[in-house]
């Protein structure tokens, strides 16, 4: 029962609640503090003066807390009743419990009867320190508030618990404290005065035993308080309006103040709430015991991350480690280098050294040689050998000449060691996150009856698992080229549908599907294979015709306005694979000349198919009335071939036939045509095909 201690308190003076009472914003006050509180309004305020200007509709009337508040929102600590110099600002306190107060509580009066029987201001008004709504007081004051009984009840029974223990009744001699109260008997026993005074045997088998504080509470519990109206001090509540949520007494009803409302036994309704509260208190209870587990399962959190934050110290020791000995092995090795650099110069440097050495001694003794011949006084002798050693000198000096006298090696390292990316790789060395902080989505699923093909488009539809917990922010689509190639990106989005436009006919596709959030993406969806339409089926477009052009028969039929020739072409471009349509001439007057054949999408509309770069067609060899064109456009072999009533028109029509086509038409008003698609590649060009 500790844990309601908080709930018995008054959140002004930080006491249990004496003498509470109900604000109509639901929360308990004492009345002492209620009077403490109170702020006196202005005269235009008060409940006398809206009535009288007919504004006011209730006994309490919230401050407009958008023009005048006791309460700053902006908890500054200072709150004012706004526009009126007679209400002083007042700092804002709080209470023993938290609960901010406005305005702060006054030092308590001597006793709680002078309290409650000194006068209240006229024209008062109190604001609720636990929700900060504020309300002007009637000419009835406090007591036009409810008193709490109930609450007063669970505060009494409550110190009463919090008493010393009780003894035992019986004992003769240092009574010994009681552990069981007979509710029949009204006395507390010992377990040994209870078995021996009140054994559970005859008559007295059939006694209620209960536990001491239970009967301590039963026995000292003061008669239950009768609620008065507060309108009627000296009439009991008897009855309950629904409407207005709140006792009322016989006397209220007569008056007629509920007339119109719903009014219902009190007792009733009392049962009615108690079991209303019971039924919500077993869900509080439930969220309780999830609170109580949830709370166990955070304490184990805190020893775990202890664990885990010794382990990942000591794994994080053991990596600076591990990089401190690779640096201490590298440092050996590039030290080893700089020995063997080291070496190296000094062994030539000396090597040099002993060259010259020798090369001096030589040179040395050679001009000493020399010197002594050149004192010698024997002309013919001298002569004899003065040109050799002439030539030896010179042969000598020669090769002192020769870059003897210049260093082989110098004295600088030319090893440079870089360590810039090093550093730059300390500096960045940080943690990386071992596990997401939330996991990639799940993985896709394709909704198989939902994705169909049509013509050369492909719809594909897919979802998440219906378990999964981790939204998806998007999706990746991914097709290969129809020939087994590699995937591509076809859509990245958000929807669950997409519908690809411009496959090749006669293919067969592969297509998968991931999902994606901030953590990373998921795995691919099954694959899922798509056969697009072996056969084209399409009719004439609009939407890139010329004006002039006349539409009919689902836009399958085609005529024109105009003397002058416009062009119409199909909704569906080719670009791989054999493909064969026909077109029937429904009226040809006055030798027309229309064009049949296909074109880039780009192609004039205005001028007769086949007058600029952008069309290939037919326009003579036999078209009248009722004739059927036959269109075979075979991007395979790159060839585009006539057909007038079944019969090929000479040869290959065109060659090296590459792009996009469409099929197209050019007429005038003096021809209407038709157009046939879904038809098979005639059998006569398929063998032929087959054997070439």
């Amino acid at each position: 029962m500790e844990e309601m201690e908080e709930e018995l308190k008054c959140p002004v003076c930080g006491s249990f609640y004496r003498e509470p009472i109900i604000l109509p914003c639901s929360h308990n006050i004492c009345q002492a503090c209620a009077r403490n509180i109170l702020v006196q309004t202005p005269e235009s305020e008060s409940p006398q003066s809206r009535r009288a200007s007919g504004s006011g509709v209730s006994d309490y009337d919230y401050l407009d807390l958008d023009k005048m508040s006791l309460y700053s929102e902006a908890d500054s600590g200072y709150g004012s009743y706004g526009g009126f110099a007679s209400a002083p600002t007042t700092p804002c306190q709080k209470s023993p419990n938290g609960v901010r107060v406005f305005p702060p509580a006054m030092p308590p009066p001597p006793t709680h009867l002078s309290a409650a029987l000194a006068p209240v201001p006229r024209n008062s008004c109190i604001t609720c320190p636990q929700c900060h709504r504020s309300l002007i007081l009637d000419d009835r004051g406090l007591r036009g508030f409810p008193k709490n009984r109930v609450l007063e009840g669970v505060i009494d029974r409550y110190q009463q618990s919090k008493a010393a223990a009780l003894k035992c009744q019986l004992c003769e001699k240092a009574p010994k404290e009681a552990t069981v109260m007979c509710e029949q008997c009204d006395v507390f026993y010992c377990d040994p005065c209870r078995l021996r005074c009140h054994p559970p045997r005859g008559p007295l088998a059939k006694h209620r035993l209960v536990p001491p504080a239970q009967g301590r509470v039963s026995r000292r519990l003061s008669p239950r308080k009768v609620s008065t109206c507060t309108d009627h001090e000296l009439e009991n509540h008897s009855m309950y309006c629904v409407q207005c949520k709140m006792p009322v007494c016989y006397q209220c009803l007569e008056e007629g103040k509920h007339s119109s409302h719903e009014v219902k036994a009190l007792g009733a309704m009392w049962k009615l709430h108690k079991s209303q509260l019971s039924q919500a208190l077993n869900g509080l209870s439930d969220r309780a015991k999830e609170a109580k587990e949830f709370l166990v399962q955070l304490r184990n959190m805190v020893q775990q991350i202890q664990e885990n934050s010794v382990e990942f110290e000591a794994c994080l020791v053991a990596q600076c480690d591990a990089l401190i000995d690779a640096l201490n092995r590298r440092k050996a090795q590039l030290l080893a280098r700089v020995n063997k650099e080291h070496e190296h110069k000094l062994k030539v440097v000396r090597d040099q050294i002993s060259h010259c050495t020798v090369k001096l001694r030589q040179t040395t003794g050679l001009m000493e040689y020399c010197l002594e011949v050149i004192k010698e006084n024997d002309p013919s002798g001298f002569l004899q050998i003065s040109d050799a050693l002439i030539r030896r000198v010179h042969l000598t000096e020669d090769q002192w000449g020769k870059g003897t006298l210049t260093p082989r090696m110098t004295t600088d390292f030319d090893l440079s060691l870089d360590n810039s990316p090093l550093l730059q790789s300390i500096h960045q060395l940080d943690f990386v996150q071992m596990k997401a902080s939330s996991p990639v989505p799940a993985t896709p699923i394709l909704q198989l009856e939902e994705c169909c093909t049509h013509n050369n488009s492909a719809t594909l539809s897919w979802k998440q698992p219906p378990l999964s917990a981790v939204p998806a922010e998007g999706y990746i689509l991914e097709l290969d080229d129809g020939n087994g190639g590699q995937f591509r990106e076809v859509y990245v989005g958000k929807e669950t549908m997409c519908t690809v436009d411009g496959l090749h006919f006669n293919s067969t596709y592969n297509a998968r599907v991931k999902a994606f959030n901030k953590t990373g993406v998921s795995q691919y969806s099954k694959t899922l294979v798509l056969q697009t339409s072996e056969v084209a089926w399409f009719a004439f477009d609009p939407g890139s015709a010329h004006s002039d052009i006349i539409f009919s028969n689902d836009n399958l039929t085609v005529t024109c306005s105009s003397y002058d020739d416009r062009v119409v072409l199909g909704k569906t471009g080719f670009s791989k694979g054999v493909h064969y349509w026909e077109l029937t001439v429904d009226r040809y007057d006055n030798h027309p000349d229309p064009a049949f054949g296909v074109a880039h999408m780009d192609v004039m509309k205005d001028v007769m198919l086949g007058k600029d770069d952008k069309a290939w067609a037919i326009t003579e060899g036999g078209i009248t009335k009722g004739a059927t064109i036959g269109v075979l456009l075979d991007l395979n072999r790159k060839t585009l071939t006539f057909f007038i009533n079944d019969e090929q028109q000479g040869p290959i029509a065109f060659e090296n036939v590459e792009g996009l086509f469409f099929p197209a038409v050019s007429l005038n008003r003096n021809v209407q045509v038709t157009l046939h698609t879904g038809l098979p590649v005639p059998d006569f060009y398929s063998s032929r095909a087959s054997i070439a």
